[in-house]
């Protein structure tokens, strides 16, 4: 009797919500020694009937999610996306986020997905909710590692908690796009793939990012005041197969995301903007403490010129 096939466990959900939310073809040349095998129960290919996450309609959520958990210790995830609509410049919004997290995806705020988490997320944001930062340029790509105790900060566009990330300019293209994000030998890259050039260009290089094995693949977005479309052609995730030393061999069994030597800054996770009175005060005691630091230093000199004279007499 022929073996039966696996299935691909992949679930759509699409859920209306009643509030905002807050605002390849192959990944090219593989490393040397590596071999990818594409897991068809963790992947959606066609032929499909759906594979649009997000229609062009205010407070809009979808959910892609695997409900197989991933047992691959190295792997890749090709995603081939199109986010296209009729906002102009940042007038849209707000993106969609890859995951590798502990539980299955549930609806949340975080580009339709639950927060905190446990894993890995990639965003992919289009819309800058943060009013004054100037260094980046949107749409743009970022990656956060969460042991399950941080919360993505919408406000600042998640950097206090990202570990990288780069500009990729994705919008009403006619061209395919792709992202990928492998992991393999505690190593975090993320590629995109967006001119139309079949050419890779690095996003995130980071080593020592630790996964615990057993954790789902998934997919979602969301739109809140502004709309954008984003549609999800194919997501293909590979097992990647790689020549180990005895040392990489026995390496200790990961229990709890991680990054190893990342430092979250204190000031950034505690951020809250000064009010104007806060504002107010610390301008105000500014000048004073310059004024007696200028009045210190008149006596200061007058006294040393006394002694100056005294000295000639």
């Amino acid at each position: 009797m022929a073996p039966r096939r696996r299935r691909c466990w992949c679930l759509l959900l699409l859920t209306l919500l009643s509030q905002g939310l807050p605002q390849g073809q192959g990944q090219g040349q593989a490393d040397s020694g590596t071999e990818e095998y594409l897991k068809r129960e963790h992947s959606l290919m066609k032929p499909y009937q759906v594979h649009r996450l997000i229609s062009p309609e205010i407070n809009h959520m979808m959910l892609i999610l695997c409900l197989q958990a991933c047992l691959m210790q190295d792997w890749e995830v090709q995603v081939h996306f199109k986010v296209h609509g009729q906002g102009k410049k940042n007038l849209n919004g707000d993106g969609f986020a890859i995951w590798y997290t502990k539980n299955r995806m549930q609806a949340g705020t975080v580009f339709g997905s639950i927060d905190p988490f446990s894993g890995l997320g990639i965003f992919v944001d289009t819309y800058p909710n943060e009013e004054k930062q100037q260094e980046r340029i949107f749409p743009y790509i970022s990656a956060m590692v969460n042991n399950g105790s941080l919360s993505y900060d919408h406000s600042r566009d998640g950097r206090p908690t990202a570990i990288g990330g780069c500009t990729a300019l994705v919008r009403n293209l006619d061209h395919d796009t792709f992202v990928v994000t492998r992991y393999l030998k505690r190593r975090l890259t993320v590629m995109i793939n967006i001119e139309g050039k079949n050419e890779w260009k690095d996003c995130i290089d980071l080593p020592g990012v630790r996964l615990p094995l057993g954790y789902y693949f998934g997919v979602s977005s969301a739109t809140g005041d502004l709309t954008d479309n984003h549609d999800i052609v194919s997501v293909k995730v590979y097992q990647l197969t790689v020549e180990r030393t005895p040392e990489e061999e026995e390496e200790e069994v990961v229990l709890v995301p991680s990054v190893d030597n990342l430092r979250l800054q204190d000031d950034d996770l505690d951020y809250e903007p000064m009010s104007g009175v806060t504002l107010f005060f610390v301008v105000f005691f500014s000048l004073v403490g310059l004024m007696v630091l200028a009045v210190v230093a008149i006596i200061a000199f007058q006294k040393w010129q006394e002694q100056s004279r005294k000295r000639f007499y």
